[in-house]
């Protein structure tokens, strides 16, 4: 469990550090919903395996150990999606939480296998980029749905949010990924959006879901 534990904060480190480089212990603790204290003493284990960098009062940084051994626990993650999706026939949306188990084993060859069954994906189901076995990916710079004006015509190419009823209602809208939305229009009160996509038209869209939907142009 200790190490599982250092293992997710690792990985919401690294996960801030994307969008924000000055990490805070603050940050983290509201991340992982716990208290500074609690934050403070990780901090410290972390610091011993040499996975971060950290003085008093400074951000947290990850160090170059750190960054690949966050990678290769959302190259567990991400594989196992995958592998659910793809051989055993999981919804995108069942996977998410069995992953977060699985990405704490510390038996490499069977993801090596898996990613081999798989035909080395580059991506995961809900297309987040799937590092490699040293720890480097491709990550693809996506605009959300939301940047978007009507007449536009975009493929949906990833989804910010892996939620489960996020992604429960796109199965019930019939959306996935490289499903092309053409908008018709944007509600000025609220920036709900009207489209249409395959045999569906005028589907309305939350602003909400709109912004966590990633794409790009036809």
């Amino acid at each position: 469990m200790a190490t599982q534990t250092k293992e997710n904060y690792l990985k919401a480190i690294y996960f801030l550090n994307l969008t924000n480089e000055a990490v805070t212990v603050t940050e983290l603790g509201k991340e992982m919903n716990v208290s500074k204290p609690t934050v403070n003493n990780m901090v410290k284990k972390l610091t011993v395996n040499g996975w971060i960098e950290y003085e008093k009062y400074k951000p947290i940084k990850l160090t170059k150990l750190g960054g690949l051994a966050a990678a290769l626990i959302i190259r567990k993650h991400r594989l196992t999606e995958m592998f659910l999706v793809q051989i055993m026939g999981f919804g995108w949306e069942e996977v998410h939480n069995i992953a977060e188990e699985m990405e704490h084993l510390k038996t490499d060859g069977l993801f090596d296998r898996m990613d081999e069954i798989l035909g080395y994906p580059s991506t995961d189901p809900h297309g987040s980029p799937i590092p490699d076995k040293n720890g480097e990916f491709k990550r693809k710079s996506y605009n959300t749905l939301s940047s978007f004006s009507a007449g536009s015509e975009i493929i949906l190419r990833a989804v910010g949010d892996s939620s489960a009823s996020l992604l429960t209602m796109l199965n019930e809208k019939n959306i996935t990924l490289g499903t092309t939305f053409n908008i018709s229009k944007v509600e000025d009160f609220d920036k709900t959006m009207i489209v249409s996509y395959g045999k569906a038209r005028n589907i309305s869209l939350s602003h909400e879901v709109c912004k966590r939907l990633l794409v790009e142009t036809v």
